[in-house]
């Protein structure tokens, strides 16, 4: 296969911006990647971002609030892919899921790829999920073949999560095993509560939460949550368990609410390792996306997991980049016709293949 260059986007369920990230590879060895940059969204955005989620079920692809977002979203991303200044053959366009029900075969990731596609006269490839859902498949996570590739020559079992506004869990076994799924919360229930008493979008390195005592009764009801009880592979939605988490935090103080939310994320995080681990304790575990950021999510973790639990940064990767270095990977991969998924990571029938390519016409 040859070797190409490609720009990664990817804009993820904290709602904070877009990360972009250039990597070569032949969709199956990364031979190089370059430091990555972030955009962050103004607050206007982001609120109307927010908003999307809470209407996406019944909202039109028409709708003006739904095209004004995307129009704005997209330009930030042609934005993002400016300011990293690195010539690509290929974009991976992600886009912002407002959406994700693949029970129902639905799966909505809202951004204009042809518009991308002509403010940077590069060809897009987008739309990575739907081909997996319409196939039977949970269309999430996407990166455990990223993972594979990353971690090539690093010691095995190894556990890699991942931890945006959902988490999500690859188990890389001794003998090329690798399994996924989504674990539960990540950091959107927590900013969400930060941001609700606050004003503030995140609890920033979990200085609320360490204040905080984890309600155990309350973390109890969270964990009764009938997603918990599904085997892997399995996905869920930013806003799954929002109405539960509304409940569980009722008349809690400040703090108590987001020591409790800290927890949630890391006991489903530690319950999901036995679904996904069958040939036992990993030799540690390697945590990226913003929650390794957080003290009081990171320390209940290494409460919970035997092994050692450290930031991707402990092998040399970049937290904040690999999400956007993952989508890629995935561009080249969907131009190779390589599977982005397989039936032990999103619950496809066969690995798929995917991802729509759009030319800059």
């Amino acid at each position: 296969m040859p070797f190409l260059t490609a720009i990664g986007l990817m804009s993820g369920t904290s709602l904070d911006g877009v990360d972009a990230a250039w990597l070569e590879t032949d969709g199956q060895t990364i031979r190089k990647t370059a430091p990555a940059i972030t955009l962050h969204y103004e607050d206007s955005l982001r609120a109307d971002l927010r908003h999307l989620l809470n209407i996406a079920p019944a909202l039109a692809p028409t709708d003006p609030r739904l095209l004004s977002a995307e129009r704005r979203l997209t330009e930030d991303h042609a934005m993002a892919i400016a300011l990293l200044a690195r010539p690509a053959q290929l974009i991976g366009f992600h886009g912002q899921t407002i959406l994700h029900a693949p029970d129902a075969q639905k799966t909505w990731q809202t951004g204009d790829a042809a518009l991308l596609a002509r403010l940077t006269r590069t060809p897009v490839i987008h739309d990575f999920r739907s081909n997996d859902v319409q196939n039977g498949g949970q269309g999430a996570p996407l990166v455990p073949l990223f993972h594979a590739a990353l971690a090539e020559n690093l010691q095995k079992p190894l556990i890699i999560v991942n931890i945006g506004g959902v988490a999500n869990l690859t188990y890389l076994g001794p003998n090329g095993e690798i399994l996924a799924c989504d674990t539960g919360p990540g950091n959107g229930p927590l900013d969400d509560w930060i941001f609700a008493h606050t004003g503030q979008p995140y609890d920033e390195d979990g200085k609320i939460a360490e204040n905080g005592h984890a309600r155990q009764d309350r973390l109890a009801l969270l964990l009764s949550h009938p997603f918990f009880a599904k085997p892997a592979p399995k996905s869920l939605d930013r806003l799954t368990f929002s109405a539960l988490v509304a409940e569980a935090t009722k008349n809690l103080s400040l703090d108590d609410g987001a020591a409790t939310l800290a927890a949630f994320t890391a006991a489903a995080i530690a319950n999901a390792i036995n679904l996904v681990a069958p040939t036992g304790r990993p030799v540690r575990m390697l945590v990226c996306g913003g929650g390794r950021k957080n003290r009081a999510i990171m320390s209940r973790l290494q409460k919970r997991v035997e092994a050692p639990v450290e930031p991707v940064e402990s092998a040399g990767w970049d937290g904040d980049a690999l999400e956007a270095q993952c989508f890629a990977y995935l561009a080249v991969r969907s131009y190779l016709g390589l599977p982005l998924s397989l039936p032990t990571t999103t619950g496809v029938k066969t690995p798929m293949t995917g991802g729509v390519l759009v030319h800059p016409t």
